[in-house]
């Protein structure tokens, strides 16, 4: 069982995270939902096309202006209040590092904190606890937030070292009070990784699922897509597609994506082969 704040999943449930972005400068939509009413369009939109989370972020990963912790509240408390009101039956996710943020999205209807940077505020874990709101622990490699890669070198194996580090931040939230079934596991695929490390880890997922810890990918047009493919950010969707099947196959539990649609059709065709979901419906050869 998953539990998300208010929401329960059966095992075999493959979910769909839809990403909104509150910031002007976001690297794959470019601040096309910053403004309020549209980013409550797409989460009307996402939610229909299939969206299990919505995941509510108010400042981009990469570097870029400076974002306090007054402008990443005024941008994404009063929204998350907002699609809490309009979408009840959702998970709100909120893409936050700081415990600040975290408190208040909580009180506003976030069930969900995804924090990218690998607990980089060790008090996320007791605002989560607090809040009997769910988590994700991922791996950063030890990278501040906003800060890219660079020379990155790992001294043992690269899945190794991710496994040990989610396991590890996984159960430092259990011990703070994070309810089991309420903590996901997240390679970060790029976060602190080159593309070979990340390439690495996407083909021997297989080991983070292993662990028991419901497991988290994020996948959506990531560089790693793009230089495996020598291909644009806006050219990338085929390309993730593919890697979203093999982390479906290997066991992953939850996709954060920008194609909700897409994303949706590809973990209901692995579900189907895999015995899991039957199919939608049954004519040929049965006439």
């Amino acid at each position: 069982m998953l539990r998300l704040g208010r929401h329960v999943f059966d095992d075999d449930e493959l979910l769909v995270m839809a990403i909104v972005n509150r910031t002007p400068d976001s690297f794959y939509d470019r601040g096309a939902t910053y403004a309020h009413d549209v980013a409550l369009e797409r989460v009307d939109r996402v939610v229909e096309e299939g969206a299990a989370i919505v995941d509510i972020g108010g400042v981009k990963a990469a570097p870029g202006d400076e974002v306090d912790v007054h402008e990443e509240l005024r941008r994404t408390v009063g929204f998350v209040a907002a699609v809490r009101a309009a979408h009840p039956e959702v998970v709100i996710s909120v893409d936050t590092w700081r415990h600040e943020v975290a408190r208040e999205v909580c009180r506003a209807g976030a069930d969900l904190l995804n924090d990218a940077w690998g607990g980089h505020d060790p008090a996320l874990v007791d605002v989560a606890a607090e809040h009997d709101a769910a988590i994700v622990c991922t791996h950063a490699g030890g990278l501040a937030p906003r800060v890219r890669p660079h020379r990155v070198a790992y001294p043992a194996d690269v899945v190794r070292t991710v496994v040990d580090a989610t396991v590890a931040y996984a159960e430092r939230a259990l011990a703070a009070g994070v309810a089991r079934e309420s903590i996901l596991i997240d390679p970060a695929h790029d976060f602190g990784k080159n593309t070979p490390q990340t390439l690495e880890v996407t083909r021997r997922l297989d080991e983070l699922t292993a662990t028991g810890w419901p497991v988290l990918v994020s996948l959506s047009n990531k560089d790693f897509v793009g230089e495996s493919l020598d291909l644009p950010v806006e050219e990338r969707v085929f390309g993730t597609l593919a890697a979203t099947a093999v982390c479906a196959w290997q066991g992953a539990r939850v996709y954060r994506a920008h194609q909700v649609r897409e994303t949706k059709q590809v973990l209901d065709m692995v579900a189907t082969i895999r015995g899991t979901r039957a199919p939608a419906r049954l004519v040929r050869g049965l006439a």
